[in-house]
């Protein structure tokens, strides 16, 4: 656990280790990864069968078993429950997982819930997957619903250090809640760069920073969901140091995971309210960009408008003297002042009058 050297251990393992401690499960793929009982904290069996595993176990003085699955099915796991006696509800929270981070303690077995988080870089995603740990005297399993956390590395620091496997089932449960906890780094890293690329898109005007700002937020909020209760898991642990006797090296181990733990939940708290900023700013520029294409609609609206007055105006001055014109220029006989000797000039004058009158009408309402 980072500064007490645990959770980054990697020497003083000279033995080839199982091959099914390498195995990675495809995907779809379920059942028991490794299944090993350990004595004085060195791998002493690597059974083939989970009757194997019960069988050895039984013929070992101060043994203890620790069975990785990957998606167990359901004959799998209430053959689990028989023999190491586990609980009904426990039991059922492991097949159907969906749960949140808890810890609940059934006589002298402890079941824990965790979730794991990991970051794809190709598709800056975050993938949560579901962690299970039944915890007894004598025996470790862990149910495993998703890639994460990567148990095969917990088991490998382990067994490269047999004086704290020595410690017991509690020794491995902090070592998987050390590895769970160092994951959520590389996903406290890529969701702030993230942020980051946001922050550029919202002040470079992009339209899909909106759609971008909420999907980082349902991560954010779903890492939050998955983090922040771990802290109370840690706590009740931490409760029980005195009454379960547990180990001091363990106690400074667990504490340094309740550490790491806290600095990931406060930055993650931070994300969620630099996002809501986020958003916000990105809806005030939004509106302005809005606000600057309304008022440029509504200037160019104008113009419009202003050139469509001066057509109109000239429209009607032009209309009057063709009006006049095309009155006296039709053929009849009889006609009011046609044989007037001032005909024509009192035609063209009034032309001119009526052009005159609608022409300062006009400009007295700017229109022209």
């Amino acid at each position: 656990m980072g500064g007490d050297g645990w959770s980054h251990s990697t020497g003083g393992f000279g033995r080839r280790l199982d091959e099914h401690e390498h195995a990675r499960e495809a995907p779809g793929r379920g059942g028991v990864v490794d299944s090993a009982v350990y004595v004085r904290g060195r791998r002493h069996a690597t059974p083939a069968t989970l009757a194997d595993t019960y069988r050895c176990l039984q013929e070992l003085d101060d043994a203890m078993a620790w069975i990785g699955l990957y998606r167990p099915g359901r004959g799998q796991i209430h053959s689990l429950a028989r023999e190491f006696q586990l609980h009904d509800l426990a039991v059922e929270d492991a097949i159907n997982a969906h749960q949140r981070p808890k810890l609940e303690r059934y006589g002298e077995t402890l079941f824990v819930v965790l979730r794991a988080a990991r970051y794809v870089d190709d598709r800056e995603e975050v993938e949560f997957s579901e962690l299970h740990l039944f915890i007894g005297p004598g025996f470790v399993i862990t149910v495993r619903h998703g890639e994460a956390p990567d148990l095969v590395a917990v088991r490998r620091r382990m067994e490269a250090e047999p004086q704290v496997l020595t410690l017991g089932p509690e020794a491995v449960l902090y070592a998987v809640l050390d590895q769970t906890v160092d994951g959520y780094a590389p996903v406290v890293a890529g969701l702030e760069n993230d942020i980051d690329e946001i922050e550029t898109q919202v002040f470079g005007g992009d339209p899909n920073a909106s759609r971008r700002i909420y999907g980082l937020s349902r991560e954010v909020v779903v890492f939050q969901r998955a983090a922040r209760p771990l802290l109370g898991v840690l706590d009740a642990l931490t409760v029980g140091f005195d009454q379960y006797g547990t180990d001091e090296e363990l106690r400074r181990r667990l504490r340094d995971v309740t550490d790491h733990l806290t600095q990931v939940v406060e930055r993650v708290d931070g994300f969620r309210h630099l996002l809501q900023n986020i958003l916000t700013v990105n809806s005030t520029l939004v509106t302005q960009a809005q606000n600057e294409e309304m008022r440029s609609l509504t200037a160019a609206s104008y113009e419009q408008n202003e050139e469509l007055k001066r057509v109109s105006a000239w429209a009607a001055i032009l209309f009057a003297p063709t009006l006049i014109g095309t009155v006296y220029g039709m053929n009849f006989a009889q006609m009011p002042e046609l044989e007037w000797r001032y005909g024509y000039p009192f035609a063209l004058g009034l032309m001119v009058l009526v052009c005159v009158v609608l022409y300062r009408a006009f400009k007295s309402r700017n229109w022209l």
